[in-house]
């Protein structure tokens, strides 16, 4: 009869095997494919902070939701009352503020986890990595902004759009003008 019981040294083994790997996949060497899944989850992350700090700003400090929005049913939250104009500026504001926030904490995971320093100094780094994002968060909210004011789109629907446009305008200027590929 053969014992089909893992042994503690075996066990042991393959968890030490797991955490390598694991080491291994977090290090900067991991290859292009790791990279590309640890900036997904860098930004996935700090995309997670921004849109939270979005909404809550949104319904909390400068209202800019409506009573049909999405996130509001969702959420189950009550709206503040707002004109088209002001809500295009209050989401505006919103967004200004997350970024901020959300901006530091992919900064932080992108130079952690995902890309080499050193292909600029550390203060220069850092002002090209808020001026890249500052760009994109200027034509994401542009377009945001027309989108509620002219068109009366949905504040969920024009966050998306925002949002989707500064994935790709950073990821490829991270990539090829801040970090060390």
């Amino acid at each position: 009869m053969v014992d089909d019981r893992i042994t503690f040294a075996e066990e042991t083994n393959g968890f030490s095997r797991r955490l390598a790997q694991l080491r291994w996949f977090l290090s900067h060497d991991a290859g292009a494919m790791a990279q590309f899944i640890k900036y997904g989850v860098a930004g996935g992350t700090a995309t997670a902070v921004h849109i939270s700090l979005f909404f809550l700003i949104g319904w909390r400090l400068f209202p800019s939701l409506t009573e049909d929005d999405w996130m509001v049913r969702l959420l189950g939250i009550t709206p503040g009352e707002v004109d088209e104009g002001r809500r295009a500026l209050h989401a505006a504001i919103s967004t200004t503020i997350a970024f901020f926030i959300a901006n530091a904490v992919a900064y932080v995971l992108n130079i952690l986890f995902v890309f080499k320093k050193g292909r600029h100094h550390w203060f220069v780094e850092i002002g090209l990595f808020y001026a890249v994002s500052a760009v994109s968060m200027v034509i994401g909210t542009s377009l945001q902004s027309v989108l509620i004011a002219r068109y009366g789109v949905m504040t969920t629907l024009a966050f998306g759009s925002n949002t989707i446009s500064a994935l790709l305008i950073n990821y490829a200027m991270r990539r090829f003008v801040i970090f060390k590929g």
